[in-house]
């Protein structure tokens, strides 16, 4: 389920607490992404990066909501194929204050404009998310080529696949109500993709590459948590029980993934730290977006404790082995938890298990067809990543010089520094 079923114009129902509900919605994600994602980000580089990453999340993220107006909508949402939509709405066309478009509701629509912005805002958090993973390195000019791309050709036709009425997964049955797949598991494999291709930083493994104020990172986890209540509430695109039982289950799944978290490390390290605390909220978060919306309070602590462990393996043993230095951990936690909360919602979704699925809800073929959309959705953004970079470093190279990466990318790219010295 995500908005994307109800994307049929016509007659209908306007009810003011809905339309509200969805401005609310829209500034929420807005606010995950600045300040709350730019903040977390930038809260865990080297003081000499902060402005690049702040920079990138912002003018990335600027850049996903032109492009989401220019065609982007009319790609993801407007008629089309399986695979990827069509151009009729491409700048909006026959896009007004009257247009409307239906919610889960028999009956009742909402403005299609207030639809468009919020979805947009969904765009423009995935492409600011890769940003993570090649921090500190990375060319101003070749993340904005990149970001370009992969929106158009990763972003795009996996958010109509999933969301549109006529996609191929949503009529596979696949289940995700507000973007494990098209968001975090996307946005994660095309930051580890980066994260190889643009090679490690100067250091990796053997200098001290420490975050230089975490209190900033615990700032910009808070604002993802609070943040996350409109994106995954928002996703029901109505005020109504559904949008509340998503609101309750990003709180709680959060929490537990503290928790999980917390007690994972304490074990393991004899201490628990706050990085890890403020990760294992993001990594809960994460876990329980494409479940938000259908399973029950009890399943969405399970997925979100979960994810939780599953996110400090992946940003400790897990890219390990992988031997990428993905900067931020977008893979470790985006992509692995998106994983884990994509595979639990075709368990917890299951009414006997407290969730909302049909009578005959069959968990061994749900739990394929989730693995079948994460299959796609790996491969694909993969496979896009890959060309875009390689694409990106033809036009533009993809990393700065030696010099300039040791002298930070804040003077250096961007003629400025953060802090007097």
């Amino acid at each position: 389920m995500h908005a994307g079923e109800g994307l049929r114009t016509g007659d209908g129902m306007v009810d003011k607490g809905d339309v509200a509900w969805m401005f609310v919605s829209t500034v929420l994600v807005m606010l995950m992404i600045v300040p709350g994602l730019a903040l977390f980000y930038g809260g865990l580089v080297r003081a000499k990066n902060i402005l690049s990453v702040l920079m990138q999340v912002l003018v990335v993220a600027s850049l996903a909501l032109v492009l989401w107006v220019g065609y982007g909508y009319s790609l993801a949402f407007d008629g089309g194929n399986a695979w990827i939509g069509g151009f009729g709405k491409a700048m909006l066309a026959g896009v007004g204050p009257s247009s409307t478009v239906a919610t889960f509701t028999q009956g009742v629509v909402i403005p299609e404009l207030a639809y468009i912005a919020f979805q947009g805002a969904f765009a423009a958090i995935s492409c600011a998310l890769v940003v993570g993973a090649i921090a500190e390195r990375a060319k101003f000019a070749a993340v904005l080529l990149f970001a370009a791309l992969w929106f158009t050709f990763a972003y795009l036709p996996l958010a109509h696949m999933v969301w549109a009425g006529n996609g191929f997964l949503f009529k596979l049955g696949a289940l995700d109500f507000a973007g494990g797949t098209v968001v975090h598991i996307n946005a994660g494999v095309a930051g580890l993709v980066g994260a190889y291709m643009l090679g490690p930083r100067i250091g990796f493994g053997r200098e001290r590459l420490s975050p230089h104020n975490l209190p900033l990172t615990y700032v910009g986890a808070s604002l993802l948590w609070v943040g996350w209540f409109g994106f995954n509430a928002g996703s029901a695109l109505e005020a109504n029980g559904v949008a509340a039982l998503a609101f309750a289950n990003t709180l709680l799944a959060a929490a537990a993934a503290v928790l999980a978290w917390s007690a994972v490390e304490a074990v393991l390290r004899g201490r628990a730290s706050m990085l890890g605390a403020a990760s294992g909220a993001v990594a809960g978060l994460v876990a329980i977006t494409p479940a938000c919306g259908t399973v029950g309070v009890g399943g969405a602590m399970v997925i979100g404790a979960c994810g939780g462990a599953a996110g400090f393996w992946g940003v400790n043993a897990l890219k390990r082995h992988l031997r990428a230095d993905d900067s931020l951990d977008v893979f470790g936690i985006h992509g692995v938890c998106g994983i884990v909360g994509a595979v639990l919602t075709g368990v917890f979704t299951a009414p006997a298990l407290g969730g909302t699925g049909a009578a005959d809800f069959d968990i061994l073929r749900q739990v394929g067809v989730q693995c079948a959309g994460i299959g796609i959705t790996l491969a694909w953004s993969g496979l896009v990543a890959y060309l875009a970079f390689q694409i990106a470093h033809r036009l533009r190279g993809l990393r700065v010089d030696h010099d300039s990466e040791r002298e930070g990318l804040d003077i250096s790219a961007h003629g400025e520094s953060a802090y007097e010295i």
